[in-house]
């Protein structure tokens, strides 16, 4: 379906204002929402394609900028290594209790939101995978979808590089779906075994998908993307939250 142009919100939060990009189906009627979170770089050009893919299959789509209290509101980062090393400097600047509280406003946002139909989904790629995964362990979220999340197996997000996110999962009510390559250095394949184990122990509803990949193959800017793969995934995905949040 045909989406509206993207615009924003800029939410509160106690760590300050957060701009918040919206993405929408050009229809009328009530749709789930997504809370997409983005890679170490914001919200660039591939992330928005994400977001507006999503919302053209029926949600509405809230991209908050990870970084707000660092960054000018919409700043994106450059796929260079000036951007890369700005985001990873962030990622373990920022207070763990302030992506956490990132995600309540998002979620207590899409509660307000007059075109959201109250079930709610997250996805995230990156450190937005992780993002995604631990905005799943709030009670309305039906759904999570974590494309090669970052430092779970290392409980090294936010300040300090001590995450409490293995030890949370029993909080996790939704079904997730995880997706991982095995070409990925960042997450090898003992940190995602750690993380399968985990679930399974707590009895977490998921789905685990790997494939050959390198890190960032769903990107579609750069030499790690795979047009294939990641036509097939998000296929997959849509299929996901379709089902998931009926």
């Amino acid at each position: 379906m045909r989406i509206h142009p993207a615009s924003h919100v800029d939410l509160s939060t106690p760590s300050g204002t957060m701009r918040t990009h919206l993405f929408r189906p050009a229809v009328e009627g009530k749709f789930p929402g997504v809370i997409l979170y983005s890679e170490i770089y914001q919200m660039t050009a591939p992330i928005a394609r994400t977001a507006a893919l999503l919302a053209g299959h029926g949600f509405v789509v809230a991209v908050p900028d990870v970084y707000h209290e660092y960054t000018e509101l919409g700043e994106a980062f450059a796929y260079d290594q000036a951007g890369t090393d700005r985001g990873n400097a962030l990622k373990t600047t920022k207070e763990l209790a302030s992506y956490d509280a990132d995600a309540r406003a998002v979620i207590d946002y899409f509660g307000s939101d007059a075109g959201c139909s109250g079930r709610i989904a997250t996805v995230g790629i990156c450190l937005g995978g992780h993002l995604a995964f631990r905005a799943a362990m709030n009670p309305e979220v039906a759904a999570g979808v974590c494309f090669y999340a970052t430092d779970i197996h290392k409980g090294s997000l936010g300040h300090g590089m001590a995450d409490d996110s293995l030890a949370r999962i029993p909080e996790i009510q939704a079904e997730l779906m995880m997706i991982w390559g095995r070409q990925d250095p960042h997450i090898p394949v003992e940190g995602r075994r750690l993380i399968y184990d985990a679930l399974t122990a707590a009895a977490t509803r998921f789905t685990w998908h790997e494939f050959n990949g390198e890190h960032a193959f769903m990107r579609d800017e750069g030499h790690r993307y795979d047009p294939a793969l990641a036509l097939s995934l998000y296929a997959m995905v849509c299929q996901f939250l379709t089902t998931q949040l009926r």
